[in-house]
Formats: structure tokens, sequence, C-alpha cells
């Protein structure tokens, strides 16, 4: 298993003009979190970085974060939209078509194999330019 690195620049969204029901907005991050990571909605109402490391509800990815935000800071998430993640994505390159699960060890991550509560597919390599299908597993 191998770990899908953001590298140097940024994961961007890259699909055109995405619609409301793409974003989910009026949210306020429960700590900080990166541009591009995956995360799930706490019982706090917050948002907060998913991780695949139990199967519990910290491995229920609703989205991913539009921008960085920090704790208490208001958070957009993207679902189903296709993202600028990096190029060649990452590791070997992963090739397009390849599923990606949410990370086991790395919070908000993503790996090309499934952990212990990321056992679905939240993204799949569309290219070697870089971009994924980011969908949910909620």
């Amino acid at each position: 298993m191998a770990e899908v690195t953001k590298g140097n620049s940024l994961p961007s969204l890259s699909t055109p003009y995405p619609s409301k029901e793409h974003m989910l907005t009026g949210l306020v991050a429960g700590e900080s979190i990166a541009q591009g990571d995956a995360c799930y909605i706490a019982s706090s109402g917050k948002a907060m970085k998913a991780t695949g490391a139990a199967a519990n509800a910290a491995a229920k990815v609703f989205g991913f974060a539009a921008k960085a935000a920090d704790l208490d800071d208001a958070i957009t998430l993207m679902r189903n939209v296709n993202i600028g993640y990096k190029p060649l994505v990452g590791g070997s390159p992963v090739n397009p078509g390849t599923d990606l699960f949410l990370s086991g060890t790395v919070a908000g991550g993503l790996a090309d194999a499934a952990s212990t509560g990321g056992t679905v597919p939240i993204a799949v390599v569309l290219d070697t330019d870089g971009r994924i299908y980011a969908k949910t597993n909620y």
C-alpha cells in the first residue's frame, strides 16, 4: 500500500462550474485542515479530517476541503467533483482508473489500498496529469 501525496502544489477544483449540490457550505473547521483533505462531520457539527484508522464516524467522508482552514474558520467541502490533486497523483505513478481509499495513517489523506475504516473507494485517478474524481463514502 502506498500513501498518495499532495506534492508541492495545492489540490484544486478542476470541475468546470460545479453546482451547489457539489459544495457543502456553512461549515466550521474543528481543527486545522489543509486544502484537499478528506473530511467528515463530527458530532460537534464541525468539519474534521477523516481517517481510515478505524471503522467509525471519522471514516465517513462527506467531502474534500476546497481551501485550507484553521480551527473555527469557515470551510467548504467539495464532493463528486474533479480535483487537480498532483502531477502523476503520487507514488509510482498511480495509473488512471485506480481506486483511491481513505488513508489509515495520514488523516485527510488518500491511499491506493483499503484501510481498516476506508474500505470503500472515495476517489479514482482520472489521468496522469494528477486529476482525480473525488466522491464520498457517505
